[in-house]
């Protein structure tokens, strides 16, 4: 017995090896993986990551990354807290044929292309399908019909004043200042116990929905906007400007996190709209 000890002693001595040596593999995998999924997530957002201002059930959410989007999706509200891109212009704008709404595995509960079906809402686009096929192409077209990227809204406000700022943002603001970091996303109640129930199928209905606008760079600005569900549509757009600070005390999120505290105050307190040229784009019709 005692001549076999070194042969087993030999054996354990290999399978730790072994075992270190995978472990240091894939240590350093998630690691590589890590900072490539951190590196391509800031180029879809400026000064960082949307994050929250406290962790909480109704502020906690998972971020799915898709080609051209970012998602801040959350499983307790079964909707997208946030959503964020960026736009650029583009000379020769081209888009395919309008994709089919699909799920999305990632999504905690399953939720279906079918589940608005007779709800009197409509699956209303964060991540608008025109802009992104525009500026990141037909592959990050078709993301943008991943129900993960829908939240309920109002016929009125999604076909009507919804789809007009969209239609400005990209005609009017984008070739005005070149590039745009956009976040938008849904508001809900500030009880969450008043509308628990408040749902298609298992999505929480929001009562208005935020778009941020921002031009990057060492003078950025920005503008914000805050529409409610009850909206007639034919509404001029500056009738809905807010600040961001509005927003952030409305959603619990920190939208710019690495933006610091000086210019956050300077961009975020107070609505300015001098430089966007809004007042000749807020009155004018959708496409529908």
């Amino acid at each position: 017995m005692a001549a076999r000890q070194p042969r087993v002693t030999h054996r354990w001595s290999s399978k730790l090896r072994r075992l270190g040596i995978t472990a240091l593999f894939v240590a350093v995998a998630t690691g590589l993986w890590h900072f490539q999924e951190r590196e391509l997530r800031d180029t879809l957002s400026w000064q960082g990551v949307t994050t929250w201002q406290a962790l909480t059930p109704l502020s906690f959410h998972r971020v799915l990354r898709n080609d051209g989007f970012l998602v801040g999706w959350s499983d307790v509200r079964v909707n997208p807290l946030w959503v964020s891109y960026l736009l650029r212009e583009i000379d020769d704008p081209n888009i395919g044929p309008r994709p089919g709404f699909q799920r999305d595995w990632r999504t905690l509960w399953p939720i279906s292309p079918e589940s608005y079906l007779g709800s009197g809402y409509d699956r209303g686009h964060l991540a608008p399908n025109y802009a992104i096929a525009v500026v990141h192409g037909r592959a990050t077209q078709r993301d943008t019909f991943l129900m993960s990227n829908m939240s309920p809204q109002r016929p009125d406000l999604n076909r009507r004043l919804w789809q007009r700022l969209e239609e400005v943002v990209m005609d009017h603001f984008v070739p005005r200042f070149g590039t745009l970091q956009v976040i938008t996303g849904p508001v809900f109640p500030a009880s969450f116990s008043d509308n628990v129930l408040n749902r298609v199928g298992l999505v929480e209905v929001p009562e208005a929905f935020y778009k941020i606008l921002v031009v990057p760079g060492d003078a950025p600005r920005a503008l914000a906007f805050l529409m409610p569900q009850g909206v007639a549509g034919d509404e001029p757009l500056d009738a809905f400007l807010v600040s961001i600070d509005e927003l952030e005390a409305r959603t619990g999120l920190n939208f710019f996190p690495r933006l610091p505290e000086a210019a956050a105050m300077a961009l975020e307190a107070e609505v300015q709209p001098a430089g966007w040229g809004l007042e000749a784009v807020a009155r004018l019709p959708g496409r529908f």
